[in-house]
């Protein structure tokens, strides 16, 4: 493990905050990545909805609808783990929105679910998650809607090995990834300042152990290093939030714009594709300039065959209430 200036400076901050104890436990045991079955596809594509509302409720039932619904998840009975992104203490873009991960446990039960969890954990600088997760309301909605709340911190860890990797040998991932049935994942659009962007493939780093955060693997090669560690899991369903967009800064602050989107489907590469065409649009973040799939983190996810290997092989879904212009946006930037 590298661990350098940076590196050093977070193991203090952490200790400060009681998270040293969290770094320094090892796995509990072994286990095989945790890949769930490749869902919504048609003709040989992933299918992208891109939803429109102003209320979060209505967003999530337009974007499953124009997905087909969530019978292939086969919810009934079934334990079901939410990811959001809690990066920190602050809301929408940093974080996921409290009311749309409240919505979303809300219908998990109406589909039959036999529990729902939502968890992260947050980064290490922003220790602990359950005070972000009562700053953001993220706490308060889950529980009111009816699920019980995480902090991967304050659990065991499963060693996961990898093969054809540059950066990442092995990944430790939450023990409740394995205790889950169906997992979804629930990350922002959001730009950052040393992966380029974070969306789907970054927000599974808040699943991994502490000694995987890119930081302290390969500083020069953050984006790679988060393609890598998808390679141990693949999540049912991804919900990317864009109540609020951030297009310029990232990950705690940046130049935001409410657009009351939501993003769903089931690939990762496909999702954080159309998720970065919607930001390119905005010509305010360079590092986008040269285009979506020239991005490292999305480049090394062709690679390693995480999702969709270009845009012909991506099917999209719009709402017909989506704002004038921004479906012509996303296709020309995609």
């Amino acid at each position: 493990m590298q661990v350098g200036r940076r590196g050093f400076l977070a193991l203090g901050v952490s200790a400060a905050l009681g998270g040293l104890g969290a770094l320094l436990k090892g796995p509990k045991g072994e286990g095989p990545p945790v890949l769930a079955p490749k869902l919504y596809r048609e003709g040989g594509k992933s299918l992208v909805a891109v939803a429109w509302a102003q209320e979060e409720e209505e967003r999530l039932r337009e974007a499953l609808a124009l997905l087909g619904g969530l019978g292939p998840l086969g919810i009934r009975g079934k334990k079901v783990l939410l990811k959001p992104n809690v990066v920190a203490g602050a809301g929408p873009p940093t974080t996921t929105s409290a009311p749309l991960i409240g919505a979303t446990v809300r219908l998990l039960y109406q589909e039959g679910a036999r529990e729902v969890w939502v968890g992260d954990m947050s980064a290490l600088m922003r220790l602990p998650t359950r005070a972000n997760m009562l700053r953001t309301g993220i706490k308060e909605a889950s529980e009111r809607a009816g699920a019980r709340v995480l902090y991967f911190e304050k659990h065991d860890w499963v060693r996961v090995r990898l093969e054809g990797t540059r950066h990442v040998r092995e990944v430790f991932l939450s023990e409740w990834l394995y205790r889950a049935d169906v997992f979804i994942n629930m990350p922002v659009l959001k730009t950052h300042s040393s992966a380029g962007y974070s969306i789907c493939l970054k927000n599974f780093v808040g699943a991994t152990h502490f000694r995987q955060r890119p930081y302290f693997i390969s500083r020069r090669h953050w984006e790679e290093v988060v393609a890598e560690l998808n390679l141990a899991w693949r999540p049912h369903l991804n919900l990317a939030d864009g109540s609020w967009v951030m297009l310029q800064g990232g990950p705690w602050r940046g130049r935001a714009e409410k657009l009351d989107i939501l993003l769903a489907g089931a690939d990762m590469v496909a999702l954080d594709a159309v998720g970065l065409a919607l930001i390119r649009s905005f010509r305010l973040w360079s590092p986008l300039e040269p285009g979506v799939w020239r991005m490292r983190q999305l480049r090394r996810a062709v690679q390693l065959g995480l999702g969709a290997q270009g845009p012909e092989h991506i099917r999209l879904r719009f709402s017909p209430r989506l704002p004038p212009g921004l479906r012509e946006r996303i296709e020309e930037n995609l």
